[in-house]
């Protein structure tokens, strides 16, 4: 098993040493501490993303060697500067009505500043992200051709509700107009846009996706031997758009530790790389197919996080938390999944 983690002990071991010498030059002496502080926000992101690499593995299990590497070598520079780096400063830059230059220099010399940009554009970010969860997570149990049911007494009946048209869309709706009710005057209008964004998102990538499945026969006789290669693109957007969804709650805590956003991008880097490394061992020892729940105790745990995103936009939420609540469907699916087999 330690294969499948080799890159990430290497990234780890580059990212400490990193941390040092920023540390160091940062403040003299401080280099201990930052390698202290960068190794927390590792094991957070670790801890909050169980569920994600199972979501992660549904989708790399149909999906060619080449797409698989690049979700570890694209998806992972994606992730790190992208995610937890140039991410947060674009929106900064949106909300703050400053240019990305400017923003990208607050963020390394006077990260106080910087942190409270972020926060005032909390709200926002974590409505986009938890809408877009939301549909993922109602997409998944709203569909009656599925014969696997978890929690029987709930999934089974609401599986039925995919004949209504839109449902998902009608519920997040709801859930979006509940929200402005309820949060501060002068974010509604942010809030309510972020969060029809993420669901105009979702929709977007899981349209193209179910099309390109849908045409599967005509795309294997227009492409031949590179028929993978069509869809590859479309499950790699679809991934890192989750994983983008994923991250910003981890983003967003990661300033209760630190102002410095060097140290949370190699912190949350090294748990981000972890868990590809965890998504792949799932895919390639075909963890999915021998614990039959594992996939609804993931989207269940996308659910109570989307919704905790939410309840974060008007009270805050500590980290440890939703941790622990995606950790806990994660476990408790397991064990009914050995159960069954036994």
């Amino acid at each position: 098993m330690l294969k499948y983690f080799t890159e990430s002990f290497w990234v780890t071991f580059i990212g400490i040493i990193a941390a040092y010498f920023w540390g160091e030059h940062v403040q003299a002496g401080s280099g201990v501490f930052a390698v202290f502080i960068a190794s927390v926000l590792a094991i957070l992101e670790i801890s909050l993303s169980f569920d994600n690499a199972v979501v992660n593995a549904m989708k790399l299990e149909n999906m060619s060697e080449k797409w698989r590497h690049r979700f570890l070598t694209w998806g992972i520079a994606i992730a790190v500067f992208g995610m937890r780096f140039l991410f947060p400063i674009l929106v900064v830059a949106v909300f703050a009505k400053l240019d990305m230059l400017t923003v990208a220099k607050l963020a390394v010399s006077d990260s106080m500043k910087y942190a409270m940009y972020l926060k005032d554009a909390h709200a926002p970010i974590v409505t986009f992200g938890g809408l877009f969860l939301i549909m993922l997570f109602l997409n998944y149990f709203f569909n009656h051709e599925k014969s696997v049911h978890w929690i029987k007494f709930i999934e089974e009946p609401v599986s039925y509700l995919d004949h209504i048209r839109g449902i998902e869309i009608i519920i997040s709706l709801f859930i979006l107009s509940f929200l402005q009710t309820v949060i501060p005057e002068e974010q509604k209008v942010s809030v309510i846009m972020s969060g029809i964004a993420g669901i105009i998102t979702f929709l977007m990538i899981d349209g193209l996706s179910h099309f390109l499945e849908k045409h599967e026969e005509l795309r294997m006789a227009k492409c031949g031997a590179d028929a993978v290669k069509c869809t590859g693109l479309i499950s790699f957007i679809y991934l890192e758009l989750i994983d983008a969804s994923f991250s910003l709650d981890g983003v967003l805590g990661a300033f209760a530790l630190s102002r410095d956003v060097v140290i949370i991008a190699i912190g949350l880097g090294i748990g981000a790389m972890f868990v590809r490394s965890l998504t792949m061992l799932i895919v390639e020892t075909k963890t999915l197919a021998k614990f039959k729940y594992l996939e609804h105790g993931a989207h269940w745990a996308i659910g109570f996080l989307a919704m905790i995103m939410l309840y974060s936009t008007v009270h805050s939420v500590p980290e440890v938390v939703t941790g622990l609540v995606g950790l806990l469907f994660i476990v408790t699916a397991l064990i009914s999944s050995v159960k069954e087999r036994e």
